[in-house]
């Protein structure tokens, strides 16, 4: 049976995706996904051995061929002036012959990464790697410099590391306002499949589906920041879709969410723990305040957010979402002050 180019990439993706996840019924759940017969599913399968796409590990068992390169890039050496140069010398190379739409992610996001190494990490040298099958790429960037978290920390006046951390959630933080927005990192993670940044002993995290966390590390000593991203080479996004979620009909930057689970072990109960997520959101007029996983709340939290901040700020809309049956009764309870007042 033969089918058109665009059916038979698909059941090729499809494909390399189940070798990718080690999934040992490749035949079976391509057969039942596209009512392929499993001949045609042997023929791709040896062609794309041939074209050293995947190889064979064993009978029925295969791998993606990758591909790994690796890059130094000196300060002392004037590497590290421009990032048009280490875009170009390091990774324009491996995504120009992509979807447009895919090497102008990369475009943006990895100038922006290389740029924070550049401005704020006081960094020697940068190793860039680039990994890539037929599927995604993946790129990390490992500096020597001062640890991102940290010069956070320290220049805001942040009491621990993972406030910090948090602040990196709302976006439109720098610590450089007459060069940079702060947006840089903010739009990255949320236009990569996968994003990491690793420093100090703790790791921010989002990926596609919208989930972002903090994840907490046994090695707290390691120098330096290390970042990882991902794309699927096939990635239907568009950069200015991405930017276009966080703005408004003149192109500013005024939206953002805030995952309180990302914030808080523990249901938030305080007025001070109120005030530490409402920092800086004055520089929003959209924000979204996610309270998935939180179990309840206090009513000095609820109070402080929904009233205080509210009143001091009516031109900014808060838009709580996921609020179990406890966390809406005390919503509900506050916001029954105000209508009453």
């Amino acid at each position: 049976m033969k089918f058109n180019e665009e059916k038979k990439q698909s059941i090729i993706i499809y494909m390399l995706e189940k070798i990718e996840q080690n999934d040992d019924r490749i035949s079976k759940a391509v057969s039942e996904a596209f009512g392929v017969n499993q001949n045609t599913i042997h023929t791709y399968i040896n062609e794309l051995v041939d074209n050293n796409i995947i190889k064979r590990v064993k009978r029925g068992k295969y791998e993606l061929v990758k591909k790994e390169y690796e890059y130094e890039l000196k300060r002392s050496k004037g590497e590290l002036e421009t990032d048009t140069y280490a875009y170009e010398h390091c990774l324009f190379e491996f995504v120009k012959e992509f979807g447009q739409n895919v090497e102008a992610i990369w475009s943006y996001a990895f100038s922006e990464m290389i740029n924070n190494v550049m401005d704020h990490s006081q960094a020697e040298s940068v190793k860039i790697m680039v990994e890539q099958d037929y599927i995604n790429t993946h790129v990390t960037i490992l500096d020597d410099g001062i640890g991102i978290f940290m010069k956070i920390k320290e220049h805001f006046g942040f009491s621990t590391l993972d406030e910090a951390i948090c602040e990196l959630f709302k976006g439109k933080l720098t610590t450089d306002v007459e060069n940079h927005s702060g947006e840089g990192i903010f739009f990255s993670s949320k236009m990569m499949d996968d994003f990491f940044i690793v420093s100090s002993g703790k790791i921010f995290t989002n990926n596609k589906y919208g989930n972002s966390r903090i994840i907490n590390l046994a090695e707290k000593n390691i120098k330096g920041t290390g970042v990882f991203m991902s794309l699927s080479n096939f990635s239907h996004k568009n950069p200015q879709e991405v930017f276009d979620l966080y703005a408004n009909i003149d192109g500013g930057f005024i939206k953002t969410k805030i995952p309180l689970k990302n914030i808080f072990d523990t249901s938030p109960v305080s007025r001070s723990q109120a005030k530490r997520v409402c920092n800086r959101l004055e520089k929003f007029r959209e924000i979204v305040i996610d309270f998935d996983g939180i179990q309840w709340m206090g009513q000095g939290f609820a109070h402080q957010i929904f009233v205080i901040f509210s009143r001091e700020h009516p031109d900014i809309q808060l838009i709580p979402i996921n609020m179990n049956e406890d966390v809406t009764k005390m919503y509900v309870h506050v916001m029954d002050d105000i209508t009453s007042a």
